[in-house]
């Protein structure tokens, strides 16, 4: 017992001595894919031509900076996301939302002391949107937990953070869209590549 509390007490100490910092951040998303849209169930079993429509999103949060040694830091956050795209068939407009929690957990490396750094590290999404109804069609999600991965580079001046990231996608966001009168079947296959740039501000 006396161990397990002697270990307890050395780690709470090194975690207390630790420099840590908590900042809040917010940043616009920028899609840098289209989603794959599938005819799986009608009058047509082809892959339907066409591109959606990305548009402009956002994400807010905090973000937990631990240094660590050899000039190493761990960088675990938490954000609320929010963007969409559009597409058209079926004479039927399809506005897909993207709302979700992120939880990307990184790991980085100082350049320039604090004052730049670069991170890598995977995030894992928990999609919050509603199964909405368009015309006939009504939506069918099919996975609301998805994992990617992001990288990217901070700059710390003061008490101020620019910083800009890639995300990628290890899993796809997969939705059923189905006529509830023709039973025509709509598959909208996606978790797109994002690029986000934003400013934070550390407390």
């Amino acid at each position: 017992m006396k161990k397990v509390f002697s270990i307890a007490l050395i780690g709470f100490s090194l975690f207390a001595s630790a420099q840590i910092s908590l900042a809040g951040k917010a940043n616009l998303i920028f899609p840098t894919g289209s989603p794959s849209w599938k005819n799986i169930k009608g009058t047509v079993n082809d892959a339907i031509d066409g591109e959606a429509k990305n548009n402009v999103g956002f994400n807010v949060g905090l973000s937990l900076k631990v240094n660590l040694p050899m000039a190493f830091f761990a960088m675990p956050e938490l954000y609320y996301t929010n963007f969409k795209n559009e597409f058209t068939t079926a004479n039927t407009t399809f506005d897909i939302k993207n709302s979700r929690v992120d939880l990307p957990v990184l790991v980085g490396h100082k350049v320039l002391g604090d004052m730049l750094g670069v991170f890598v590290g995977p995030v894992a999404s928990y999609n919050l949107s509603k199964e909405d109804t368009f015309n006939d069609f009504k939506e069918n999600a099919r996975d609301n937990f998805t994992v990617g991965y992001q990288f990217g580079a901070q700059l710390e001046i003061k008490k101020l953070i620019v910083n800009a990231r890639y995300e990628g996608s290890f899993s796809k966001d997969e939705r059923n869209f189905i006529n509830k009168v023709s039973g025509e079947e709509v598959r909208y296959d996606n978790r797109p590549n994002l690029f986000m740039v934003g400013l934070g501000y550390k407390f």
